[in-house]
C-alpha cells in the first residue's frame, strides 16, 4: 500500500502517532480488486454517494440512487453504473470526462456496513451497456484502483420509506421532474419536457418550493 496514502495524510498520521495503526488497517483491509462479499454488497444498494474533481481542483459529492442493482460490477476490477436525467448541469459527468479519478461510498443504514471504492473512471455514450439501462443518457465505468470496507460506528441506523417514483420504467419512460413544471424554467427546456409540463400545469419558484418543503414531488 505503498502508494494508498498522501504526504498529507501521512504528515497527520504522524502529528498523532497513528502511522503504524494505519499501515496495519490499510495491511488488513485495503485492496485493488472487489472480492465476491463486497460485489454481492454493492449489488444489494439502491444508492451510493460519488465524489469527483473539477479542472479548478474543487471536489464534487453526489447522491447517486436507482433500482436495486443499478450498480453492477462487471468483474474484480470493474463497476458501472447509469447517469440518468438530471438539472443538466452535468457536473459530475463533466467532471469525470476532465479528471477521471473518482470516489464512492455505498452504505446500508439498516445494518449498518459501509464500502469505499475509488479508480479511474470513463462515461459510455453508446453500445450494449448504455442499451441494458433504459432511461440512462450515460453510463459510467471505473476501473477499480483500491476498495476497502469502512468501520460503521457512526452510522445512524435508519430504514428507508420508499424507493423514488422518478426511477426509470423497464421502457426508459419516467415521470416529469417536478421542477421541471416552474413557469421561469419553459423557455429552456426542451420542447418534449415544455409540453409535459403545460400539459400537466405549470407552477411557480414558491410554490415548487412549498412542495419540496412538504416532502411533495410528484
Amino acid at each position: 500500500m505503498g502508494d494508498f496514502f498522501t504526504a498529507g495524510q501521512r504528515q497527520l498520521q504522524s502529528e498523532f502517532e497513528t502511522i503504524d495503526l494505519a499501515d496495519r488497517i490499510a495491511e488488513a483491509v485495503v485492496s485493488d480488486e472487489l472480492l465476491d462479499q463486497q460485489a454481492k454488497f454493492i449489488h444489494s444498494c439502491n444508492m451510493f454517494y460519488l465524489s469527483t474533481i473539477d479542472e479548478s481542483g474543487y471536489p464534487s459529492c453526489s447522491y447517486k440512487g436507482g433500482d436495486l442493482g443499478f450498480v453492477r460490477v462487471i468483474d474484480s476490477g470493474t463497476v458501472v453504473f447509469p447517469n440518468y436525467d438530471g438539472n443538466g448541469m452535468f457536473m459530475s459527468m463533466g467532471n469525470i470526462q476532465a479528471k477521471a479519478k473518482v470516489g464512492l461510498l455505498f452504505i446500508d443504514f439498516e445494518t449498518p456496513q459501509r464500502l469505499r471504492l475509488r479508480g479511474e473512471a470513463r462515461c459510455l455514450r453508446e453500445g450494449p451497456m448504455l442499451d441494458s439501462y433504459p432511461g440512462a443518457n450515460l453510463v459510467v465505468e471505473i476501473s477499480v484502483n483500491h476498495v476497502w470496507v469502512n468501520c460503521p460506528r457512526y452510522v445512524h441506523r435508519m430504514q428507508p420509506l420508499e424507493q423514488s417514483p422518478y426511477l426509470p420504467q423497464k421502457d426508459g419512460s419516467v415521470s416529469l421532474a417536478l421542477w421541471k413544471r416552474i413557469d421561469i424554467l419553459q423557455d429552456v427546456l426542451g420542447a418534449k419536457d415544455r409540453a409535459e409540463a403545460e400539459s400537466i400545469g405549470l407552477i411557480t419558484v414558491e410554490e415548487y418550493e412549498a412542495y419540496v418543503a412538504r416532502g411533495k414531488l410528484l
